[in-house]
């Protein structure tokens, strides 16, 4: 087993991240770390029933909290962090001095040594963490997750990039409460019977995040996608699942049932079979013109699988195509996308 400290582990990610890693096969968990507020405390002090219930709640609430001071990453063979990104941007390098950390904060996505990693739709990027080791002098790595909403959109964006190229993307989301956290967290009498229009800091890591994912490995570097995006972010009512409206142009003409067709072959035939998180289908799509839904979609492949809908032609381009993409923002987007490009960089860098 792979000795395993979750970072952060009172969060709401990070409470995610122990559900899903509490029955995993390969990764044991020795530590769970929080700020010294919470060191010696038992993790069923802290749970949140709401999200860390059942077994899962049953099996880790013995478990004693370290404190971040008290923490040695030498101890762990992986590290999960999940902290913020101004705690991260002091902690993982210090971590990945010795430990690979897989990140779930922007701390170090657009540095030019460190891949934003996608299971299943930029493995060969895992390159770039060989000379980022060598660059810093780390023994581990620094692998972080993209963006909660830019996991969903960057896998629905790679089978029409593959098949027709990319020109823009134009894209509005309307996304859900858990990507914000309980802490800081929207207030309840901000949102009820009511939308926010704007997310600061989230429409830049829309508009860059999703080029980097997508671009070209050329043996030393990642040359990044040329097409540009276009973002507007809104939060919504919904507990969970980021819901998003997408138009794009292409290069080559194409039409709907060309697209639909492009992205349930990725969706189905993706390269992870052998992991452990890996959903039947990364990607699928839906010609019901009522879904994705949230509520009804966000569950699907145990919140791993992203479901686009609504695939139609658009007359803002020549060669223009809009279709609505459900992100499951606590799975694939967050806690368990983590957990399955862990899974990978545990084949590809015999860890543990």
């Amino acid at each position: 087993m792979i000795k395993t400290a979750v970072i952060g582990a009172t969060g709401v990610v990070g409470q995610s991240l122990l559900r899903r890693l509490c029955f995993h096969p390969w990764f044991e968990i020795t530590h769970a770390v929080a700020s010294e507020r919470s060191a010696g405390k038992k993790m069923g002090e802290v749970l949140i029933e709401a999200e860390l219930e059942g077994k899962a709640a049953e099996k880790i609430k013995d478990m004693e909290i370290t404190g971040s001071e008290g923490f040695s990453a030498e101890n762990v063979d992986l590290i999960f962090s999940c902290v913020d990104s101004a705690t991260a941007k002091k902690l993982e390098p210090e971590y990945a001095q010795t430990t690979p950390v897989v990140s779930t904060t922007s701390a170090f996505r657009m540095d030019p040594y460190t891949p934003i990693l996608i299971g299943g739709v930029n493995p060969e990027h895992t390159e770039i963490l060989r000379i980022q080791q060598k660059k810093y002098n780390w023994k581990g790595f620094i692998a972080p997750k993209p963006n909660c909403i830019v996991a969903g959109l960057a896998i629905s964006l790679k089978p029409i990039l593959s098949e027709f190229g990319l020109k823009r993307v134009a894209v509005t989301s309307m996304q859900s409460l858990s990507g914000a956290g309980r802490s800081p967290g929207v207030g309840s009498l901000d949102i009820i019977d009511n939308i926010l229009p704007y997310i600061p800091g989230e429409e830049d890591k829309i508009e860059t995040e999703p080029q980097k994912i997508l671009g070209q490995w050329q043996g030393e570097s990642i040359v990044s996608g040329s097409f540009t995006v276009d973002a507007t972010s809104t939060r919504v009512p919904v507990l969970d699942g980021h819901l998003s409206s997408v138009v794009v142009e292409t290069e080559e003409k194409t039409k709907p049932e060309e697209v639909k067709e492009a992205m349930l072959s990725f969706g189905e035939n993706h390269r992870l079979k052998e992991f452990p998180s890996a959903p039947e289908s990364l990607l699928t799509v839906t010609d019901n013109p009522f879904r994705p839904q949230p509520r009804l979609d966000r569950n699907k492949g145990e919140g791993m699988t992203v479901t686009a809908g609504r695939v139609e032609k658009s007359t803002l381009f020549s060669y223009g195509i809009k279709y609505l993409v459900l992100t499951p923002n606590t799975g694939i987007g967050a806690a368990g996308g983590a957990v399955l490009m862990a899974e990978v960089l545990v084949r590809k860098f015999s860890l543990g």
